[in-house]
């Protein structure tokens, strides 16, 4: 699959599974299958798959909810178009009384939140902490609705209210990076300048351990790169026309000052 021409290579590096699997998860008929008007719930919003499915719920007409973990986080959300913004920190949302029960009412708590921002419950909800969310998540969604998951940071053994999910006839969607065919439109709205790369640093390669250090306590946003073999950042584009009517504050959103 070409690298878009527009992107140097460590943009277009980061693009290739989050990318994919945000496409497939929400546009794809093999996940959620967002259309005109859905609201979407979107997990750390701001993080290397999450700042994928954003652009993908603006670019398609959808109404994205971003949860973040910070104020700055929140605030790159505001620059990218996303009016309804969750800071779960802020919200302090205790979904574990302990290691072993749930706690309904921050359920309850956290969808009048979202109800409060969007006037309805979400039609999906893009899922992947895992054990720590799983449950809210379903509980949250739209009667109907579908949750569309796609990994389990926070623990791979799930557990839910049936009750929520089956009486109100709600969907579970699981969903694996993407098939030749997703994988290739995603690379294409990439390449159209369509979808961003959402790129935060780029470190040398004697840095990566503080690239990795970064990652382990959740300090970046979007997607880290580290030069392997070239021997500065920004080499790779090959049509700068194309990128300047692109836009370097669409490519560099992500990009700490």
């Amino acid at each position: 699959m070409p690298k878009p021409e527009h992107l140097s290579w460590e943009e277009a590096a980061v693009n290739a599974l989050c990318n994919s699997t945000s496409y497939r998860m929400l546009v794809s008929p093999n996940g959620a299958h967002m259309k005109q008007g859905d609201v979407v719930l979107i997990w750390g919003a701001t993080g290397g798959i999450g700042a994928y499915a954003t652009q993908y719920v603006l670019n398609g007409g959808g109404i994205p909810v971003g949860v973040v973990s910070s104020a700055d986080k929140a605030e790159i959300l505001r620059g990218m178009g996303v009016e309804a913004i969750i800071d779960r920190r802020a919200g302090n949302y205790q979904f574990w009384k302990d290691e072993n029960t749930h706690d309904e009412k921050e359920w309850r708590r956290f969808g009048g939140d979202i109800r409060a921002l969007v006037g309805e419950d979400p039609d999906i909800v893009f899922e992947h902490p895992g054990r720590s969310t799983f449950a809210a998540s379903m509980y949250v969604a739209k009667k109907g609705g579908t949750v569309a998951t796609c990994a389990a940071t926070s623990g791979y053994m799930m557990e839910f209210d049936n009750r929520y999910f089956w009486m109100r006839l709600k969907k579970l969607v699981g969903s694996h990076f993407a098939n030749y065919r997703e994988a290739w439109e995603a690379n294409r709205l990439i390449s159209k300048g369509m979808i961003h790369p959402v790129l935060s640093q780029v470190f040398d390669l004697n840095q990566t351990g503080d690239a990795a250090y970064q990652v382990h306590k959740n300090m970046h946003e979007g997607k880290i790169g580290v030069l392997c073999m070239a021997p500065s950042e920004g080499m790779g584009i090959n049509n700068p026309e194309f990128r300047e009517k692109v836009g370097e504050k669409n490519l560099r959103h992500f990009r700490r000052s």
